[in-house]
């Protein structure tokens, strides 16, 4: 189905649904201040609430890729779409800590399953000349999703409590399972090779790619923070005593505005400006942003409207890096058929970012009584994420990058 027959172009609904799948990663934030208060949930459990959702990325996200190219790229779309609703509904009704965790951790399964896909099912789509474009939009669907629910959060859980704010994300995500049932074509339906068909092919072939490794390397390093950050932002403004709604429009800024990175990486990818170039950059000005915010010398931190222009430095410039990341791996996939699984293996490595940095940033916090040296946890993370980033293959990326 494409614009040309009238109708939603397939690869602007594959957004859309992981959008909405990053929704439910986005909704807890705005809710912990208020399960802490409720269920006694510690600062380490808030943590591992967090990162929880991220364990089937982790240890699942080779496994999804392999699978959604030989069950279906739709299919596994709709499959995580379908998971993500019965788990948020059924989260709705729960009380205590154990059966919430176990929750986040099927939603994280369901989000994985939504997200492996989706720069395949693009990929298969778009013409080759607007794929650099289309994946720094790809790269939005987290940011766009968690701001939407940072913003929306506070004022709906205020409003009608949590339980309720459960139930209405599952009932948008039971649109975009539709759009997506009716407007994304099958991709079984396409004809494919009998080279590399099987998966321990595909997952010999990928594994000894070296740039396929890099590029995961980054996005863990990078996912790390962001989600360490972003995440425990509103508890850390809770803290200052700051109102739940400024709260929760500020933590959105911050989030949305890595939209605006993401889309720029694909702009500036089409006019040549190499992968390196941009991943040094958005992990330069994370480390730098990340210093303005939390850095404290004698007791004192720079003024609350500088310490936030860091954390926008952060997360806007910040943004080059997935929507980067996310080109690259498309294009260093060793085949056409192992795409899904090149994206699967870096989708891998986000989640154990994304699993290790928050409880990691909570227990330094702890640890010292306040955030002020999490910074340190971020600039670390960004000079290994540089490093990597001069790894990637300059020939091959460069080549496919800008001349498709």
């Amino acid at each position: 189905m494409t614009q040309s027959q009238g109708r939603i172009d397939p690869s602007w609904v594959v957004i859309v649904a992981g959008i909405c799948a990053a929704l439910h990663v986005g909704k807890l934030p705005p809710a912990l201040p208020v399960l802490q208060v409720q269920m006694g949930i510690t600062l380490l459990q808030a943590g591992f609430l967090l990162s929880l959702v991220q364990m089937s990325g982790m240890a699942l996200g080779m496994v999804v890729g392999l699978s959604a190219d030989s069950f279906g790229l739709k299919k596994t779309m709709m499959f995580g779409l379908g998971l993500l609703i019965v788990a948020s509904f059924a989260g709705a009704g729960m009380l205590d800590v154990t059966s919430l965790l176990a929750l986040r951790a099927a939603e994280g399964f369901g989000f994985l399953c939504v997200v492996m896909p989706g720069p395949a099912l693009i990929r298969s789509t778009v013409a080759p000349q607007q794929l650099a474009g289309r994946m720094g939009w790809w790269g939005t669907y987290m940011p766009l999703g968690s701001a939407m629910a940072l913003l929306a959060g506070p004022f709906v859980i205020s409003a009608t409590g949590w339980p309720l704010w459960w139930c209405l994300l599952a009932l948008i995500t039971a649109f975009a399972f539709l759009f997506v049932w009716l407007c994304v074509p099958s991709d079984l339906m396409q004809p494919k090779p009998i080279v590399q068909s099987r998966w321990q092919q595909r997952l010999t072939l990928t594994l000894h790619t070296p740039g396929v490794w890099y590029v995961s390397l980054c996005f863990a390093v990078y996912s790390s923070q962001w989600m360490a950050v972003v995440g425990f932002l509103p508890t850390m403004y809770a803290q200052t005593g700051m109102h739940p709604a400024l709260n929760g429009v500020l933590t959105a800024v911050v989030a949305l505005v890595n939209a605006s990175g993401n889309i720029a990486s694909g702009q500036l990818l089409q006019r040549a400006w190499h992968p390196r170039q941009l991943i040094a950059i958005g992990f330069a000005c994370m480390a730098i942003g990340a210093m303005m915010a939390f850095v404290v010398v004698d007791g004192v931190g720079l003024p609350f409207a500088l310490r936030f222009f860091g954390l926008v430095i952060f997360s806007a410039v910040g943004g080059l890096i997935p929507g980067t990341l996310f080109s690259t791996a498309v294009k260093l996939a060793p085949s056409d058929q192992t795409v899904s699984t090149t994206v699967g293996w870096m989708q891998q490595w986000s989640a154990m970012g994304q699993f290790v940095g928050p409880p990691l940033v909570a227990w330094v916090a702890a640890s010292i009584g306040g955030w002020q040296w999490t910074w340190c946890v971020t600039v670390a993370f960004s000079c290994i994420g540089a490093v990597m980033a001069f790894k990637i293959p300059h020939e091959l990326a460069y080549k496919n990058i800008t001349h498709d």
